[in-house]
Parts: C-alpha cells; sequence; structure tokens
C-alpha cells in the first residue's frame, strides 16, 4: 500500500530568516520537465512566460523526477510571479473565492482567511513576501509517457474543497477516486522526498527555501522576495 499524505494545518506568517544568494535558472522542456505556464494562457496582464526558479529548487526538481515511473515528467505550470501578477491574481480571485465557497454573508475576517489559503496576500515586503515572488514555490502536475496528464480530481486553480492535498484521504470509496488517491499521493511523496513542501490547500503547489517551507520544516527562509525581473541575481 502506498504512503497516505498526512494532514497539515495551514502556514502562518514564519518571521525566521537566513537569506542567502541564489541565481535564478529559465526551465525549459526535457525528459524531466514539460513546461506550459498557465497565467499567460489565462489572459493575465502581469503573467510572465518563461519559468524561473532559484538554482536549488531546479536541483531539487531534478531529484523529485527521479522518483516518477519511467517516462513521466512533470508538467510545471507556474513557478516564479512578478509582483505585479501577484497582485493582479490577488484581485481577479478574491471575488471568485467568495462566491465559490458561498461566503458572500460571511463578515471580512472569514473571507480573509479563505481567500488567503489559496492565494498570497501581496504583501510588498521583500523580507516576508508573497512565496511565487521567491522563486521557491512550484506549482505542477504529472504527465505520462503519452503528454497526458494524470488525474488528480480537480483543475489548476479551482477553488474548491476538492483541491485540498488530503480531500481523497478522506472521500470517495470508488475506483475513481482510488486513482485519483494514488495520483496525489505520486505527486505528493516524489516532491516531499526530495526536499520540498506542499501547501495543503492545493494539491498542486510545493516549496523549497521561501517561508511556507521554512513553517513546515521549521527552519529560517532563505529565499527573499524578488518582485520584478530586473531583480534576478541582485539578492
Amino acid at each position: 500500500m502506498s504512503r497516505v499524505i498526512p494532514d497539515k494545518p495551514e502556514p502562518f506568517v514564519y518571521l525566521e530568516t537566513s537569506f542567502i544568494k541564489s541565481e535564478f535558472i529559465e526551465l525549459h522542456s526535457c525528459d524531466s520537465f514539460d513546461i506550459r505556464m498557465m497565467y499567460p494562457e489565462l489572459g493575465m496582464n502581469n503573467a510572465e512566460k518563461g519559468c524561473f526558479v532559484r538554482k536549488e529548487v531546479f536541483e531539487r526538481l531534478l531529484k523529485a523526477s527521479e522518483n516518477l515511473p519511467q517516462g513521466y515528467r512533470f508538467r510545471i505550470w507556474d513557478t516564479w510571479r512578478p509582483f505585479d501578477l501577484q497582485f493582479e491574481l490577488f484581485e481577479k480571485y478574491s471575488e471568485k473565492i467568495i462566491k465559490d465557497f458561498g461566503l458572500e454573508d460571511q463578515d471580512s475576517d472569514i473571507q480573509h482567511s479563505v481567500i488567503i489559503s489559496f492565494v498570497s496576500r501581496p504583501v510588498s515586503d521583500r523580507n516576508v513576501p508573497p512565496v511565487h515572488t521567491t522563486g521557491g514555490a512550484v506549482d505542477l502536475t504529472i504527465i505520462d509517457p503519452e503528454g497526458n496528464e494524470l488525474d488528480m480530481g480537480s483543475g489548476f486553480d479551482e477553488f474548491s474543497d476538492r483541491t485540498y492535498t488530503t480531500y481523497y484521504e478522506n472521500n470517495g470509496a470508488d475506483s475513481q477516486s482510488e486513482m485519483i488517491r494514488e495520483n496525489r499521493r505520486l505527486l505528493y511523496y516524489a516532491m516531499i522526498d526530495a526536499g520540498f513542501t506542499n501547501l495543503p490547500s492545493e494539491w498542486w503547489h510545493y516549496d523549497y527555501g521561501d517561508r511556507f517551507w521554512a513553517f513546515y520544516t521549521e527552519q529560517p527562509a532563505f529565499f527573499k522576495g524578488v518582485f520584478t525581473r530586473g531583480e534576478f541575481n541582485g539578492d
């Protein structure tokens, strides 16, 4: 039997840091990765077409890819984001999340707590930034040798309970649910065993070196926010 995905708490602001100087690397489709940046496809005005991660993240993605079955690859949907894109996503998705979760009549604190479990606030502090601005966060799935995405039970950036990584650990007893459960476990442990951590509300979101990773590993974060491409390698 494959390993069960454990329940984890949502991360809160973690302030321990020990920043390092780390270069950015642009990823391209290869035997390990299939690059399909989603926000340009979704028409976001500030979307980044290039797929950039920190060098340390790249090394661990290569290690994680070795944990996949022969012929399987990661499909990478999003990595480093400019700050302007994070602001745009927060503005556009907040209203959708409130509607999708039926929060219209809830007070603003409840609405906000749900929103930030899916979209990081566009905090313009490079020491505690949105994690995707650090180059340490990766949104991805797995494709089979024919290029088909494995069924993970929900879409990318869907806002529902099904996106929680452990949803199918606790729901569904039919063969379809079992397959989804196994697919999520494959992704989860491929990444966890390579040193990443997972954001519990998003089965596709993994971190290394940023403040979410720091929260779960109880280590200092060592990637600070980089808000524009002009800042690459300047930290």
